[in-house]
C-alpha cells in the first residue's frame, strides 16, 4: 500500500498544482479589478464575493485529484485519458480566460460566452474520464454545477448591468 503511494504521490500533488496555479494566476492578474463585483447589480441567488474564493479551491482541489487519477490510471484506456485530459487543459485555459474577460476587460457577454465553451470542455471531460475511471468523472460534475451557476450569474449581470 505504502509502495503505490509513493508511486502515485507526485503525481496527485502535481495534478492539485496545476489548477491551483491557474486559479492563483487569474486571481493575481484580476485582484484589481475583482471590487467591481460588489458594484454590479446581481440576479437573485448571487452569492457573497467572499465564497467565490472558497468554493474555487475547493473545485481547483477536485480537478486535480480527478486529473491526476486519470493520469495515473491512463492504461486502462489510453485514448479516453489522453482526451479527457486535454479537454482538460482545454478547460484550465477557458477558466482563466474567462476571469481575464470578466474581471480584467469588463466584459459580461464575452465572458459568458466564454463560459459557454468552458461548460462543453467540463462536460467532454467528464464523458472522457468516465472512460477511464468513474471516480474521477464524478469529482468533476461540481465544477460543471458550479461553472452552469456562474454562466447564470454572468448572464444575469450582463442582463442587469447594460
Amino acid at each position: 500500500m505504502w509502495n503505490k503511494i509513493k508511486q502515485y504521490l507526485p503525481a496527485y500533488i502535481i495534478g492539485i498544482a496545476i489548477p491551483l496555479t491557474v486559479g492563483i494566476l487569474a486571481a493575481a492578474l484580476t485582484r484589481d479589478s475583482m471590487d467591481i463585483y460588489g458594484t454590479l447589480v446581481t440576479p437573485p441567488l448571487a452569492p457573497p464575493a467572499i465564497l467565490f474564493p472558497i468554493v474555487w479551491s475547493i473545485l481547483y482541489v477536485l480537478m486535480g485529484i480527478s486529473s491526476a487519477g486519470v493520469y495515473t490510471n491512463r492504461e486502462l484506456n489510453p485514448e479516453a485519458a489522453r482526451k479527457g485530459l486535454e479537454y482538460y487543459a482545454i478547460s484550465l485555459a477557458l477558466n482563466f480566460l474567462w476571469s481575464i474577460i470578466f474581471f480584467g476587460l469588463s466584459a459580461a457577454l464575452p465572458a459568458f460566452i466564454c463560459l459557454l465553451f468552458l461548460l462543453y470542455y467540463i462536460i467532454r471531460t467528464i464523458l472522457e474520464y468516465k472512460k477511464v475511471k468513474s471516480w474521477c468523472a464524478y469529482l468533476q460534475i461540481p465544477y460543471a454545477v458550479w461553472v452552469a451557476f456562474a454562466g447564470y450569474l454572468n448572464a444575469g449581470i450582463w442582463l442587469l448591468n447594460q
